[in-house]
């Protein structure tokens, strides 16, 4: 029996982690049980033998999204010491980031949908968020407002949703340059020593 147990997680994983990049690709809508047990190879009966609806799959996968995608932050960014602004604002607003929604940040795949979902959804995501507004302290420094950091993030996400609007590749690339030079611009220490 705990053979089938061990199984039984396993198969869960699975199913969670083809969701949560299906949720990235495609939105809170666009995932069908049918074609996500297809996917791990297991019968849509199954499904119900780990969720019992497909909003407790949407919830838990989103969750998923968002953890992952808190882990992958903090691997990203520079890969030679300390995380900066500039290598997490390299990283997020990175043509691969932007060109690659399935494997990239869940907030800015998902925020539109969530907006609009469940108080569940809406939940888990504020949850994350805090999280990530935390993070970006910890980047920038423990004297960073709080409110910087919410702008911080404000202006990743929204450089990536409105570069992956845009059909035109420069003008897309452009809105992405554009974030990252105002979030350096913004992220720079005051130096009141400095009259130059």
């Amino acid at each position: 029996m705990g053979h089938s147990q061990a199984d039984k997680a396993r198969n869960r994983e699975r199913i969670l982690e083809v969701a949560a990049t299906q949720l990235r690709e495609a939105g809170l809508d666009g995932v069908s049980i049918s074609d996500l047990m297809k996917a791990v190879d297991l019968t849509h009966g199954g499904f119900y033998g780990h969720f019992p609806s497909r909003d407790d799959l949407v919830a838990a996968a989103l969750d998923k999204a968002l953890t992952d995608g808190e882990a992958s932050a903090v691997k990203s960014g520079s890969t030679r010491g300390k995380r900066t602004l500039k290598s997490v604002a390299n990283s997020y607003l990175s043509k691969i980031h932007r060109d690659n929604p399935s494997a990239g940040c869940a907030v800015s795949a998902l925020a539109g949908d969530v907006a609009r979902s469940n108080i569940q959804n809406r939940e888990i995501m504020s949850k994350h968020l805090e999280k990530y507004f935390d993070n970006i302290t910890g980047v920038v420094g423990d004297e960073c407002p709080r409110d910087l950091a919410i702008s911080l993030m404000c202006m990743m996400v929204g450089a990536v949703t409105l570069s992956r609007v845009m059909t035109d590749p420069g003008r897309s690339d452009g809105v992405l340059q554009a974030a990252r030079n105002a979030m350096l611009q913004l992220g720079q220490p005051e130096n009141p020593s400095s009259t130059e």
